[in-house]
């Protein structure tokens, strides 16, 4: 037995086994911190953004390589920073939340000072990352990160109802940033990227919070369901969803199967979002129309750049 143990220790005294899961539960740690799953979805965003910028002014994708590095993982590390500073600051209602409750800021596997510097770096190397772009693209994630660390975080997510509008804004940002890196000018589409993520994520979100409702009751955090309640919400969502019906004439230079399928995908969205005054089960409800939301955001965004390529 005292072989096999010999065999085992590495030469600090510790089994590889045990070193390996400890690697990957801090590897685990990180990716909760800065939300791993925001950040992909919004170099989705990002990416068609800067895509389409180099189509419609005739520049090479791999002849601009540089701009492309710069532009996405500028990206990532400031919204990678952002969602960290996020978790750093709702520690103390995290734990009120079935969704956040087991993120390291909560269950203390992560100091809250390493946190608050990790999120100030990323930040940093992210926004110098942008600057290697153009000073528009850096300026424009600077927005992006006051939105979501000071407008939303720290000012508005504890205190109003509309705090899901204010955040839409940093939310809008990264096909912005895409763009900006190739096009500083921003073209009038690019504006249209913006105004669809803007107009996107308050019934994207309000559907989360119907879900979620009794957690953002118990951290006392003023959502809309939780405010207003379900049938005020389900108008809002609505309404929201009918502002995005008009997106298909914000993307016409994309030609006309781009625009009739955001059509379809508009008009597909508002009749689930009717069904809502007619269905029994309201928690159902939510749950298929955030499905839907993220299908529509996906499906839309990559289907702008499969256009240009055919």
């Amino acid at each position: 037995m005292s072989n096999l143990r010999a065999m085992a220790d590495t030469g600090n005294g510790e089994s590889p086994i045990h070193t390996n899961i400890e690697e990957t539960s801090a590897w685990k740690d990180f990716l909760a911190l800065i939300k791993v799953g925001i950040v992909n979805s919004n170099m989705i965003t990002t990416f068609t953004g800067l895509w389409l910028a180099l189509h419609f002014t005739g520049m090479s994708f791999l002849g601009n390589l540089d701009l492309v590095f710069f532009a996405l993982a500028g990206s990532v590390f400031i919204i990678a920073g952002s969602c960290s500073f996020n978790n750093y600051y709702d520690r103390d209602i995290d734990h009120l939340m079935e969704r956040t409750k087991n993120r390291p800021t909560v269950t203390g596997k992560v100091s809250p000072s390493k946190v608050l510097t990790l999120s100030f770096l990323l930040i940093a190397i992210g926004l110098g990352l942008l600057a290697f772009a153009n000073l528009t693209t850096a300026v424009i994630g600077f927005v992006g990160v006051f939105a979501y660390i000071v407008l939303y975080t720290m000012v508005s997510k504890r205190r109003y109802v509309s705090n899901t509008i204010i955040g839409s804004i940093s939310g809008a940002v990264p096909p912005l940033i895409g763009w900006a890196a190739v096009d500083p000018n921003l073209d009038l589409l690019a504006w249209a990227l913006f105004a669809i993520m803007f107009l996107w994520q308050p019934p994207h979100f309000y559907a989360l919070a119907m879900k979620r409702v009794e957690e953002y009751r118990a951290a006392n955090v003023p959502m809309l369901p939780v405010v207003k309640g379900f049938k005020r919400t389900k108008v809002s969502i609505v309404l929201w969803v009918t502002a995005l019906l008009f997106v298909p004439f914000l993307l016409t230079p994309l030609g006309t199967p781009l625009v009739v399928l955001a059509a379809l995908l508009g008009i597909g969205w508002f009749v689930l979002g009717l069904k809502g005054f007619t269905m029994k089960d309201d928690l159902k409800w939510a749950r298929i129309m955030f499905v839907y939301s993220l299908n529509y955001m996906t499906i839309l965004f990559v289907a702008m750049v499969i256009v240009t390529l055919i």
